[in-house]
Formats: structure tokens, C-alpha cells, sequence
């Protein structure tokens, strides 16, 4: 074979915020503040306090390939600390703070993280962590001397006085793009969470693949609102793609609340930007109420759980933004399709132009897409035929952190997990789960761990938690039980049992007492059954929410 005669430079992400340095580097980055002001700074502004994290990093002596946590919310300083961690060779590993403490805990030691970032929000939780995280040495808290508290955090010190004394002064090392650039773990709806090594080059060629125009279509003349957090799946890639561009950024701290989100969207002109159906739905709310508008935003992408009809047709009728689906996983960085018409759904009137819109969307280029049956065989792209969902690219896991084995087949596949079609023009739609995993608000609930946790409860003989519909949520836990001989559990005490031995927001939203529970011919509880016969089920929580998008 004849090698081409190309240099082969490699893909690192440091280039990402040189090149917006030197093009954009008077493009603004905006932060609500966890203290609570607004801040103003440049790209030109952030690449010189992240050479100097990076020197601040290397001076404690954090080598290539070390593990450097975050647990923070979107904000300047998280910005700058994925370039510094990065780009210095080390891997910066973003955590999520709404897991089970356990789950924190466990990933923490499971990726041997040497340093950890946090924010003053999450100081108390740390505090009673620190006692388990077995690699940690040095604790940064991401504010400034003035708004330092007193902590009982060893060798802990407020950002802003670990770089003051590092100099601005550095030079990214070149290494081979195929090194660790950051780690993500996903949700652990099915045991421990498990981990996602991205590398240089898969985020890279990522980014190039979120800035096309039937992708992300980001551009310099976008203000960008990172609504997703940091934390999920490096924030869908923004955080690399807008520099990628020179694209604004805005970032909203930890207020996600209506008011607040319109409030950046107004002041800050924002054209684009993206997260999970719950952040629309309040947005919704706030414009219904207040009677604003959206004068400057063009494109909202909506991801982690799919945006109801209703929510597309309010942003696309009554506010007149185009509201887009995205779908992908942690474990595929995370963009594997979006949901934007073609050209010849342009002589569609709105509603079945809308009808194309409630799909997942088209894959983007570096994906492929096929559905299989259970043995294997690929099925057709008719729009009607469903099967398992595989992918594979060059921005796919090939296999966890610290795991045996692979996890794609021979072939290089990856078993997402998700039941789909495929249509013949290449529109993929999500029909189930193979696993009965609970989404709500963009996060996931395993109704295993919670049956597995109800059981245990003295009076409880069998447990099955269900998905409902939620006009908030999405979906929100079910607990349906059947009980011992002789016992008659209640709704708060069976809660109440719960509190300790789940995340708060895993608790039901309602619980059923039951005779008994349908089961398959092999023992397996008939969820499908179930699902079917409490479609229409009210929650009690969802009797407080109305839907904007209706009124």
C-alpha cells in the first residue's frame, strides 16, 4: 500500500483552545457564578490561566495518564480545568455529583484519581467522603480566597491561590493522540458504574463531527448555552466543539431553573443550546407565566430522554426555535444522531414536518448504525422493522477502564443497549429499552436496584418498579409490591425503608400493593405486562405539574 505523504500532526485537545486563542481570543466566556455574580472573561483570558493550572498541576507533580477528578458544575473555571488537566497528558475525569454517595466514592477510588476540583457546593459532601477516597492528596476548591470556607479537607486550597503563583507560561506537550484525554463513567444502572477512557483523537474528530451543519452546527457568529452538565459525557462535547469554532460560551453554573435559563438567554443573545427535556420543560413554564419571548434563539438540542410532541410543537410553533433531538450514549462521546430535516421536508406542512422531528434523527458521519434480532442478523431500514441498536466509530468505547475483555463484538460493534428502526432515508427511532431502565429528567433510575432494595424489607415477598409517564420528568418510578403473608405494607413506611438505600430522587413517586405479579414462563417478572396495564397510571407528583406546551 502507498502511504500518502501528509504530516501527521497529532489530535490533541490543547489545540483546540490554542486555535480559539489565537482566532477568537476576544470571543467572551460568561459564568453565573456559584458565589452567585456573573463573570466575564476571553478565550485569550482562559488559555493563559489554564497554562498556569498546568503548571500548578505539574508542580505538585501530577504526571501523564494520572487521573484528575472534577465535581463541579458549568463554569469558567471547570473550563479551564479540562484544557490544563488534558493537556498536560493527564486525563480529567468528570463526576457526577447526583450518583449515590457509595457511587462517588467508588469511582473516585476506581480511577485512582490523585487530585480532586470541586465546587463550594459540594464541600460537605466531600467532607464526609474523604475519609473512603484512598488516592486523593490534594483538594481544590474552585472559588477564591474570599469565599474559601473552613474545611476539615487535607491539603485542601481555593483555586484561585493555587495558580496565583504558577506562571503563565507553558508549552503543550505533543504525545500520541491516541493517549487518554478524559474518563466518564456511566450510570451504573446495572452494578458498579463503569468507565469510558476517551482519547485525544476520538475527541477531536468528535468535535469536527458536532460542528457539521446537519449536526451541532455551531459557528464564531453563535452564542452558545452549555445547558448540559460538564459532568455528562464531557457536556456533550460543547466544551471542545465551540472553541473548535470560536463560538461564545455561557455557562449557567447550578441554577437550571427557568427564570434563570431565560434570564442568560436574553442577556447573552444566545442562538444555541442543549440538555435534557426537564431544563425545557421549567424554560417552558417560566415564557408561559411571564409572557416572554426568545427573540435570539435559533436551535435548542434536547437529549437524554426524548422531548415530548407537545414540547417540540411549543418551541417550534410558539416561539418559533427549531427544537432538535439528539441521541448517544456515554460510551459514544456521547453524538450519535441528531434530528434535523432534509431537504425534500421542506414541501411538508409543520405537522409532518414535526412527525420527522419526534424521531431520534439521521447518525452523524463517524457513526454507523444497524439493527439486529436476537440472533444476530441484520435487519431491514424500512422504518418498520425494530431490533437491538449497534454502532461503531472512531469516538465508540472499544472497552471500559480497568475491564477484561472487549465490549464490541467481532466485528467492532457496540450493543447500545436501545431497541430502534431505522427508516430508509436513515432516521433512527428509539421503540424500548432492552433493559428497563427508568429516564427521568435526563438521568437514569435501574428499577433493579430498587426492587433489590424494596425486598428487603420484612414485609415485602416480591417487588417490580415500573416506568410512568411524567409531565415533568419523563418517567418516574412505580413501585408496585406484593406482601407477606399477613402483612400489610404502607406507602410510607416502604418509603421510608427506601430513603437510606437510594439516591433521593431514585425514590417512587407511588406504590401499589398487589396480590401478585405477572411473571414469563422462565420465573422473569412480565414488565412488558405491566408497562402496558399502568400506561395510563396518574402519579400523585404528576397531578401538581401541568404542560405549558398546552396552554
Amino acid at each position: 500500500m502507498l502511504r500518502g505523504l501528509m504530516q501527521e500532526r497529532p489530535l490533541l485537545t490543547s489545540s483546540l483552545i490554542e486555535y480559539a486563542d489565537i482566532y477568537h481570543g476576544d470571543t467572551e466566556i460568561v459564568t453565573r457564578t456559584i458565589e452567585g455574580p456573573i463573570h466575564r472573561t476571553t478565550y485569550r483570558e482562559a488559555h493563559r490561566r489554564a497554562r498556569k493550572l498546568a503548571n500548578a498541576l505539574t508542580a505538585i507533580g501530577v504526571k501523564p495518564g494520572e487521573r484528575v477528578g472534577t465535581l463541579a458544575w458549568n463554569t469558567y473555571r471547570h473550563f479551564e480545568a479540562y484544557y490544563a488537566i488534558s493537556g498536560i497528558g493527564a486525563v480529567c475525569h468528570t463526576i457526577n455529583p447526583r450518583l449515590f454517595e457509595s457511587q462517588i466514592a467508588y469511582i473516585a477510588n476506581h480511577a485512582e484519581d490523585r487530585v480532586l476540583f470541586l465546587d463550594l457546593t459540594f464541600v460537605d459532601l466531600v467532607e464526609r467522603l474523604a475519609p473512603t477516597l484512598e488516592t486523593i492528596g490534594r483538594y481544590v476548591v474552585m472559588t477564591d480566597a474570599a469565599h474559601m470556607p473552613k474545611t476539615r479537607l487535607k491539603n485542601a486550597v481555593c483555586y484561585e491561590e493555587f495558580i496565583a503563583g504558577a506562571s503563565d507560561s507553558f508549552i503543550w506537550p505533543t504525545f500520541d493522540e491516541m493517549a487518554a484525554s478524559s474518563l466518564c463513567y456511566t450510570s451504573g444502572t446495572t452494578g458498579n458504574p463503569k468507565g469510558v477512557l476517551y482519547a485525544h483523537r476520538s475527541t477531536v474528530l468528535h468535535s469536527f463531527g458536532a460542528c457539521m451543519t446537519d449536526v451541532l452546527g455551531l459557528s464564531a457568529r453563535d452564542s452558545v448555552l452549555v445547558i448540559v452538565p460538564l459532568f455528562h459525557a464531557n457536556a456533550w462535547g460543547l466544551p471542545y466543539a465551540a472553541p473548535m469554532v470560536g463560538a461564545k460560551l455561557v455557562f449557567p453554573g447550578s441554577k437550571l431553573d427557568g427564570q434563570s435559563v431565560f434570564e442568560l438567554l436574553e442577556t447573552e443573545k444566545v442562538t444555541f443550546t442543549a440538555g435534557v427535556p426537564t431544563v425545557w420543560l421549567m424554560l417552558l413554564e417560566h415564557l408561559s407565566k411571564s409572557g416572554k419571548d426568545l427573540p435570539f434563539l435559533e436551535r435548542l438540542v434536547c437529549g437524554g430522554s426524548a422531548m415530548p410532541r407537545s414540547m417540540i410543537e411549543a418551541f417550534e410553533l410558539k416561539y418559533d426555535v427549531r427544537a432538535i433531538h439528539a441521541w448517544g450514549m456515554t460510551e459514544m462521546s456521547p453524538l450519535g444522531t441528531l434530528g434535523l430535516l432534509k431537504a425534500k421536508h421542506a414541501a411538508l406542512d409543520k405537522a409532518h414536518q414535526i412527525d420527522v422531528l419526534c424521531k431520534q434523527g439521521r447518525g452523524v458521519y463517524g457513526v454507523e448504525m444497524k439493527i439486529v434480532d436476537d440472533k444476530s442478523s441484520e435487519l431491514p431500514r424500512d422504518g418498520k422493522a425494530f431490533g437491538n441498536l449497534m454502532v461503531r466509530g472512531p469516538w465508540i468505547c472499544r472497552s471500559y477502564f480497568k475491564a477484561e475483555g472487549s465490549a464490541v463484538d467481532a466485528n467492532g460493534w457496540f450493543h447500545t443497549g436501545d431497541v430502534a428502526t431505522l427508516d430508509p432515508d436513515g432516521y433512527m427511532q428509539i421503540t424500548d429499552r432492552s433493559k428497563d431502565v427508568i429516564k427521568s429528567g435526563g438521568e437514569w433510575i435501574s428499577s433493579i436496584d430498587l426492587e433489590n432494595a424494596a425486598v428487603g424489607h420484612p414485609k415485602v415477598k416480591e417487588a417490580c418498579v415500573i416506568g410512568v409517564r411524567h409531565p415533568k420528568w419523563d418517567e418516574r418510578p412505580l413501585l408496585l409490591v406484593v406482601p407477606c403473608d399477613g402483612q400489610s405494607p404502607t406507602k410510607d413506611e416502604l418509603i421510608e425503608f427506601l430513603r437510606d438505600k437510594v439516591v433521593k430522587w431514585w425514590l417512587p413517586d407511588d406504590v401499589v400493593v398487589l396480590k401478585e405479579l405477572p411473571h414469563t414462563a422462565t420465573g422473569k417478572l412480565l414488565k412488558a405486562k405491566l408497562r402496558e396495564e399502568y400506561k395510563d397510571y396518574e402519579l400523585p407528583t404528576a397531578k401538581l405539574q401541568h404542560s405549558p406546551a398546552s396552554d
